[in-house]
């Protein structure tokens, strides 16, 4: 009777344990499996506990970059007449920024009524559909400033706007730039001549 009871009882304390048949190791692959599906869908293993996140002050508002001033620093309205294109047309100097030893001029052709011809209104040649032709004359060293080109041979192509194809109708609109070497520190107003435009004077270096 005795041996009978203590049988009984080793039973109960080794099904307590989990050491039955089927269930070795304490039940731990069930566990594991648990565990890998915890962190699968939450990130956290199961069984810890997943501190608070920290309090997020508000995000900063996203700072924008003011717009780029686009007012006018010298302006000309002329009638234009080139490649058998004629019409009215308004330059507007919008930019001409010292950056070491280059100038870098920005400017706007609107056609107020007609045609202009920037196709090749501007160059230095029929075949040329840029604005090489614009310059620049330092008055108080009385030199003439040419556009900068990658190069020194004939094919060299100029530091400037392209505008092959550009016949601007009323209304239209073309932004154009050109890079030249800059006239030195002691120059600060310069005189831009562009073809069909013609001069600008005393325009200031920013």
């Amino acid at each position: 009777m005795r041996k009978t009871i203590a049988l009984a009882v080793a039973a109960v304390a080794l099904a307590g344990c989990g050491a039955l048949p089927g269930r070795q190791g304490g039940g731990g692959g069930e566990e594991r499996q648990s565990q890998a599906v915890a962190e699968t869908s939450t990130g956290t293993p199961a069984g810890t506990q997943e501190s608070p996140a920290p309090q997020e002050s508000p995000a900063p508002r996203e700072q924008t970059a003011p717009a780029q001033d686009s007012k006018a620093i010298a302006t000309r309205e002329v009638q234009v007449s080139a490649g058998g294109q004629r019409g009215r047309a308004r330059a507007d100097i919008t930019a001409l920024k010292r950056q070491g030893r280059l100038l870098t001029l920005n400017w706007t052709i609107t056609a107020l009524d007609g045609r202009v011809n920037l196709h090749n209104g501007m160059s230095t040649g029929t075949l040329d559909y840029t604005v090489s032709g614009v310059s620049l004359i330092d008055p108080v060293n009385a030199k003439r400033y040419r556009v900068a080109r990658n190069g020194t041979g004939e094919d060299a192509a100029c530091v400037c706007s392209d505008t092959q194809g550009q016949f601007l109708g009323a209304e239209d609109a073309s932004t154009l730039y050109a890079v030249f070497a800059a006239p030195p520190p002691d120059v600060t107003k310069i005189n831009i001549e562009m073809p069909m435009i013609g001069v600008f004077t005393d325009v200031p270096i920013s």
